[in-house]
Formats: C-alpha cells, sequence, structure tokens
C-alpha cells in the first residue's frame, strides 16, 4: 500500500472535503418534525465514493465526519457535534463509501458504476430509516414511509447523475504512471 501522498492528491483531497462541506448547505428541509433535509450530500458522498480510491474517499469522508464531530458547522444547516454524526443518515455515509469503494471495481463501467450508486444510496436510506425508526419511536411502517421512501426516489436520481459524472471527475485525478500502478499492484 502506499505510504505518502502527494501534492496533487492531498490538494483534491482537501477540495473534495471542502465541496462536501458546501454540499451540506445546499439543503431543502422536509416536511416532518426532526426529519432529515433533502441535499447533495447523498450526491457527494456517491460521487467521492466512485471517483477516488476506497483509501482517498475514506479519508475525505472520515475528514468531513471529524471536522463536525469537533464542532466545525459542516453538516446539514450549520449543524456539528457528536450527536449529529451519530444521527442516522450522516452516520449511513461512512458506511455506504466504503461498501461502494470496496465494490465498485478499479476501471469504471457505466452500467456497473450505476448500479453500485445505486446500492450506496439504498443502503444510506436504509441506516437513516432503521436510525428514523429508533429514534422517533416509530413503527416499522411509518419508518419505511417517512425514512425510505420519501427520500430513495430523488436519491436514486442522484446516484445514477453522480456514476454518470465519474469519467469527468476522473480527468481532474493525477494519472498514474505505470511504474506506480506496478508497485502498488505488487503490494496488494
Amino acid at each position: 500500500m502506499k505510504k505518502a501522498f502527494t501534492t496533487v492528491e492531498l490538494v483534491m483531497m482537501a477540495m473534495f472535503t471542502a465541496i462536501l462541506c458546501a454540499s451540506a448547505y445546499l439543503s431543502i428541509p422536509t416536511p416532518l418534525p426532526n426529519a432529515a433535509h433533502i441535499t447533495l450530500l447523498n450526491f457527494m458522498i456517491i460521487l467521492i465514493a466512485l471517483v477516488f480510491e476506497l483509501r482517498d474517499s475514506t479519508i475525505i469522508i472520515a475528514l468531513w465526519m471529524i471536522m463536525g464531530a469537533i464542532g466545525v458547522p459542516v453538516f446539514i444547516g450549520g449543524g456539528a457535534g457528536l450527536g449529529y454524526l451519530f444521527g442516522g443518515y450522516t452516520f449511513s455515509f461512512i458506511i455506504a463509501s466504503i461498501v461502494v469503494g470496496l465494490i465498485k471495481g478499479k476501471k469504471y463501467k457505466r452500467l456497473k458504476y450505476t448500479i453500485v450508486a445505486i446500492i450506496g444510496v439504498v443502503i444510506i436510506d436504509i441506516v437513516g430509516m432503521i436510525w428514523w425508526k429508533f429514534n422517533g419511536n416509530l413503527t416499522w411502517k411509518v419508518a419505511f414511509l417517512s425514512g425510505f421512501v420519501a427520500f430513495i426516489p430523488l436519491d436514486l436520481v442522484k446516484a445514477v447523475i453522480a456514476a454518470q459524472l465519474v469519467p469527468l471527475f476522473k480527468r481532474l485525478l493525477p494519472e498514474k504512471d505505470d511504474k506506480e500502478a506496478n508497485e502498488q499492484a505488487k503490494e496488494a
């Protein structure tokens, strides 16, 4: 495994962490009391997980989560703190990004990446729904309708769009030279 980051990798990771922070501020409140908002977070989480290697995407999302946990207002609507971090949907992002990073493969294939992106948002919405059920002391039916069904249509659209944009964003990342790629393959 590669031990050090290049300057370009660090800059790209910092840039996408900042974009992830900004995406939390672009939100539409839902009519449900204390419910999740409709944001670009799912879109950005899935895009980052598809574009970056697992190590890098995990670092980007973990950094965002750590910033929020220590009080930097990077969560939806300027939220911060450990309580917000473990509030179901927010914590589900790291789970979904790891799963997406593990199953996407190394080479971009439009159909596969689209399916993987859909799996990612389904994970986010299921984990969020489960949190919503227990946090709100709801029945499974109410939790399913208000915590999953209410969000999954738009989240599926975001996932499909994110998967289609991967080649565009991959062009922003530095290409690995053959020597580095061979060394990484030997170490894997």
